[in-house]
């Protein structure tokens, strides 16, 4: 087959060549944008789900149906290490001028608000000249979203920007990226903001996607964040929509699989959207011809395997330190002894009691709880249910029996 072809396209947040089974998800959110410029109410939406299942790139395809609806739109991704003002800043700022609003006092008023927002970041004493600033030209408005109080800032930003979208009969989707690593704080800023956009009526919503422990982290923040987004998992393909996923880019090529190929790639991938590009690109480069066989997708199978662990599992596994590998290793190896034993099911993701995981090597729960919480906050594991956790990463316990 020939590579210059190939189009399989395994990258973080790239769009496949068939976004397959995300159809619901598509036609949901037209119906919010629809139902939130017509005055009716909606809430912000949530996207959960592991690594590897596409959140990033449905994220990216909502925000297309956003701008194709004439919206105005910005996105950020949320980092640990990172306030929220200085992104949502720069977010919004691209939303208003994808508004496009003829009023230029009006566009003004409301960039100057977007600027002091962002301003407020600056620490007390700060020289004006290294005053951080978002590339508005518009003077900042003082005394409106420059209060230092997050959650009385968003507010007033979020009113203010939503009040623009109204005049124009549209609305504004702020899109969030691993939401999971906002601050305790602006989360619940966000919660709040988006609690007031919701009872005032604004066209103004916020788009997220996260971790699975995503809900918990915005309950913990505010008890009504359970009403006040609509929670969406994002998982694994089914069977039909993983195999339309490689027959589908083959077919306008020219090419085909056999069946016999399209089972042994459901059977190596778990129907794993990141894992199906991967695997497809790699049978396609080794396939002399078409139609694909069992036999290819054995040959091509290593390669497949070797670029996931470098560019997947590698690269998440070298962010950790010595103590938090031996942590995820004894974590693969009870789920591995799970599953040995069977006595009980083990899950995909590999879910496993803490103090199973303590037991193994050896010390008590409590002092293994740094390498935990450092895992927790690195996005390696998290916690759906006290005294359980798991691999954010599919097939992660497997790459680190056969790695390490």
């Amino acid at each position: 087959m020939d590579p210059i072809t190939n189009p399989y396209a395994p990258g973080a947040g790239q769009r496949p060549p068939e976004l397959a089974g995300r159809d619901e998800q598509l036609t949901r959110f037209d119906v919010v944008l629809k139902r939130i410029v017509s005055g009716r109410p909606e809430r912000s939406l949530v996207l959960t789900g592991l690594r590897g299942v596409g959140k990033t790139v449905l994220l990216n395809q909502l925000r297309s149906a956003a701008v194709r609806a004439k919206w105005g739109t910005g996105k950020l991704e949320a980092r640990p290490d990172q306030g929220l003002r200085r992104p949502l800043a720069s977010a919004l700022h691209q939303a208003v001028r994808e508004l496009g609003h003829t009023q230029e006092d009006e566009v003004a008023h409301v960039l100057g608000v977007i600027k002091s927002f962002a301003q407020r970041d600056a620490k007390p004493g700060t020289k004006l000249r290294e005053v951080w600033n978002p590339g508005i030209d518009a003077p900042a408005v003082k005394g409106r979203a420059d209060s230092g109080d997050i959650e009385i800032d968003l507010v007033e930003l979020f009113t203010d920007v939503g009040g623009l979208a109204a005049d124009l009969g549209r609305g504004v989707a702020v899109f969030i990226d691993e939401m999971q690593d906002l601050g305790p704080e602006d989360v619940s800023a966000i919660c709040a903001a988006c609690h007031e956009m919701s009872q005032s009526g604004s066209p103004l919503i916020v788009v997220g996607a996260g971790l699975p422990h995503l809900p918990s982290v915005l309950s913990a923040s505010k008890s009504y964040s359970e009403r006040l987004f609509r929670y969406q998992r994002i998982d694994r393909l089914a069977r039909d929509e993983a195999d339309r996923a490689l027959i589908a880019p083959a077919a306008d090529e020219l090419a085909e699989f056999e069946q016999s190929a399209l089972d042994a790639l459901y059977f190596a991938t778990g129907g794993y959207p990141y894992f199906i590009q991967a695997y497809g690109k790699a049978v396609w480069d080794q396939a002399p011809q078409s139609p694909i066989r069992a036999d290819d997708v054995r040959v091509a199978a290593p390669e497949a395997e070797s670029e996931l662990a470098v560019g997947f599992f590698g690269s998440r596994y070298e962010r950790a330190t010595p103590g938090e590998r031996e942590y995820l290793r004894a974590m693969a190896d009870v789920a591995a002894d799970i599953a040995a034993k069977g006595e009980e099911e083990l899950d995909d993701i590999e879910t496993v009691s803490t103090a199973d995981v303590a037991k193994l090597l050896g010390k008590k729960p409590q002092s293994l709880s740094p390498a935990r919480d450092a895992l927790l906050k690195k996005g390696l594991i998290y916690s759906a249910e006290r005294g359980r956790i798991a691999f954010t990463v599919p097939h992660f316990g497997r790459y680190l029996r056969e790695q390490t």
